[in-house]
């Protein structure tokens, strides 16, 4: 225990500054993914965006990240395996912020849109096999991360692909699109209702005591939707058929579905901020677990508000001064977006995140939401795809992983090195 004794507030100092990185890396990367389509379809400017997710993704992070956090993230390394050996778990987890910071950093100044949660994983994954032992490592939960790199955007963009092919035909291709959108908005905005509604509660909610099954979120979501689409529906009536042109209506109905998707981007901002600001804050609060008590190993550890508000801080600044790179990437260099293929896109990952959620698969968000642009994009045919950015967002989830590790293995051994093991 000297190790913890004589170092532990220098090692606490470090921590807080690598969860500070991680949470910036969180910010300037994940956070583009939500509102990327709401600036690349000009529904909102990119300053907009930033305000919009700032004010979510904060509130999230602060008010819904929760009291209490699985020592190691996603049950990867079992941590009861380093109860004899304390330190190591904070060398561990401090590498594994400071590795996933950087891999963050590379990226977001490359526009690469990469998962966080997999960055953490795979940093969490390296220091771990060679560490402690290889055996530490629950591969079978490595492998289900991987497999969703498939599952993930192959979903979502599938659904996208689905709804925006609907608007298009039903409504944008109608011979009188405003008395079709008098008819078919409403749906639409059920939709986004029902979405917003089971993000929330099974999401964004789930670490303030609001302990709901899914049976239940889905009945409470139902009745939100219900009468939201009643109001709605009393407003969409008031729709006049512009007297100028069919493209005037066009833009009319654009502008409707610009408005859905904001509504979208902001449930999913702030379901993205209560769920991720844990992949910063998480191993933070594992080795300040561990630090106070003296180096007692638990599986989960206290989350103080001192910490939310670290990594809710954290995000708003990155977020703010590079996520631009990010939201240029998913709203305008892979495809071209309108604000209704926007509205699809950033629709089909809500929808994608509460499957997932119901059937206990592990997904990204990221990833979800790249496949969401890529099936709007697809609607257009495999010519309004930027091919070679797509396979630089590929190559960046694949190399992601051991990228991680990697650098994690690096730094855990200089910390091992500099304090002693």
């Amino acid at each position: 225990m000297g190790i913890i004794e004589d170092y532990g507030s220098v090692l606490l100092i470090i921590a807080v500054v690598c969860g500070f990185l991680m949470a910036w890396g969180v910010g300037a990367n994940d956070v583009a993914n939500a509102m990327g389509t709401s600036v690349g379809s000009k529904a909102i400017t990119i300053k907009q965006a930033i305000v919009i997710a700032a004010v979510f993704e904060f509130a999230g992070a602060y008010l819904a990240g929760g009291e209490v956090t699985s020592t190691i993230r996603k049950g990867i390394i079992d941590p009861s395996i380093l109860a004899e050996t304390p330190h190591l778990l904070v060398y561990g987890m401090i590498a594994s912020l400071f590795a996933a910071a950087i891999w963050l950093l590379v990226a977001t100044i490359n526009g690469w849109p990469v998962s966080t949660t997999h960055t953490i994983v795979g940093a969490i994954v390296g220091f771990a096999a060679v560490g402690i032992s290889v055996e530490s490592v629950n591969w079978g939960k490595v492998g289900s991360i991987v497999a969703s790199w498939v599952v993930s955007p192959v979903l979502a963009g599938t659904v996208s692909f689905v709804i925006y092919m609907s608007v298009r035909r039903f409504i944008l291709g109608s011979k009188t699109p405003v008395q079709a959108a008098r008819r078919g908005v409403p749906f639409y905005i059920f939709l986004v209702a029902f979405i917003i509604g089971m993000v929330s509660m099974v999401k964004g909610l789930k670490h303030v005591g609001l302990s709901l099954s899914f049976e239940q979120s889905i009945t409470y979501s139902l009745i939100f939707a219900s009468g939201l689409t009643l109001f709605s529906w009393l407003l969409v009536r008031r729709i006049k058929p512009s007297s100028n042109s069919a493209h005037d209506e066009i833009m009319t109905i654009e502008r409707i579905f610009g408005v859905l998707g904001i509504f979208t981007a902001c449930a999913m901002a702030f379901a993205h901020g209560s769920n991720d600001v844990a992949n910063a804050i998480g191993p933070l609060a594992a080795v300040n677990s561990v630090l106070s008590s003296g180096g007692m190993v638990a599986s989960e550890a206290m989350m103080p508000k001192w910490l939310l508000l670290l990594g809710g801080v954290g995000i708003v600044i990155g977020l703010a001064t590079y996520g631009y790179r990010v939201i240029r990437t998913i709203g305008s260099n892979i495809t071209e977006l309108t604000p209704s293929s926007g509205f699809a896109a950033v629709l089909a990952a809500a929808a994608t995140v509460v499957i997932a959620s119901g059937a206990s698969l592990p997904i990204s968000t990221t990833h979800t939401l790249v496949g969401g642009v890529l099936g709007v994009g697809l609607a257009h045919g495999v010519a309004a795809l930027n091919l070679r950015v797509i396979g630089t967002i590929f190559t960046s989830w694949v190399v992601t992983l051991p990228a991680g590790a990697a650098l994690s293995i690096i730094f855990f051994y200089v910390l091992k090195g500099i304090f002693g093991g």
